[in-house]
């Protein structure tokens, strides 16, 4: 469940997906208010049995108008309640590093990024959810991403999708042991 990144991943690399049994749900530019519209269709009603949910970074682009950190963290609790209510794991990650957006420049996303992976961390250390550290595994250092892992400093190449690969097929297998 998630944006252009989750997408990205599979236009980029479509061999990480063959013979899985993975669903892609990323829908380019949205935001978390979106997915939680559609996450009932996307994830419950096709029999997930785990989830993972990539989100946020749209919101603090602004996307869709301004979101306070406090209710991009809602809008993940709601999806993470929804899911377990139904039965399905959840691992939820940490947004991606985005020292700023070259299509909305100025807004500080190296800042706020890290105050809302903090919010999004310990929200499901408390509650027992899988939390995936997807900021830390591509870092440059100064919240950002580096060139070679991203064309835009956003968005992956498939040298970035593949640093996040074995982290992700970990968090699965342990959610479903």
């Amino acid at each position: 469940m998630g944006n252009s990144i989750t997408i990205g991943w599979l236009n980029t690399h479509p061999d990480f997906f063959k013979n899985k049994p993975y669903v892609n749900r990323g829908i380019s530019g949205q935001t978390t208010p979106q997915m939680l519209v559609r996450f009932r269709a996307d994830v419950i009603d096709i029999g997930a049995k785990a989830v993972v949910i990539l989100a946020g970074t749209n919101d603090i682009a602004g996307n869709t108008g301004p979101s306070t950190l406090e209710m991009i963290l809602d809008n993940i609790k709601s999806m993470t309640e929804i899911a377990q209510a139904n039965g399905v794991k959840v691992i939820l990650c940490s947004v991606l590093p985005a020292f700023d957006y070259p299509w909305r420049p100025g807004l500080e996303p190296n800042v706020k990024i890290p105050k809302l992976n903090t919010l999004i961390k310990n929200y499901a250390d408390r509650n027992g959810v899988y939390y995936l550290d997807y900021f830390s595994a591509l870092d440059d250092g100064n919240n950002g991403i580096s060139k070679e892992n991203s064309y835009d400093g956003v968005h992956l190449t498939l040298e970035g999708y593949k640093i996040l690969e074995p982290l992700v097929e970990k968090a699965i297998k342990k959610v479903l042991e």
